[in-house]
């Protein structure tokens, strides 16, 4: 006999509005809670709205902490 238990569920914020959402197979919108706030998070990537950063420089300014030039 096995005697060990699933695992219990994790609940985590939904990354969009915070709110509960189960990070289960079951859910299948994981990490958010639902459709509805998966697709804002796409529509807000797909408008440029989140952004990674670029350290580079314009090509017109130096490379570098311009207070050590």
């Amino acid at each position: 006999m096995d005697s060990r238990q699933p695992a219990p569920e994790r609940t985590v914020a939904c990354p969009q509005c915070s709110g509960p959402s189960v990070y289960a197979p079951r859910n299948p919108y994981r990490p958010f809670c639902s459709e509805r706030c998966k697709n804002l998070d796409l529509g807000a990537w797909a408008s440029e709205s989140f952004r990674v950063p670029d350290p580079t420089p314009p090509d017109d300014q130096p490379f570098g902490d311009p207070r050590l030039q």
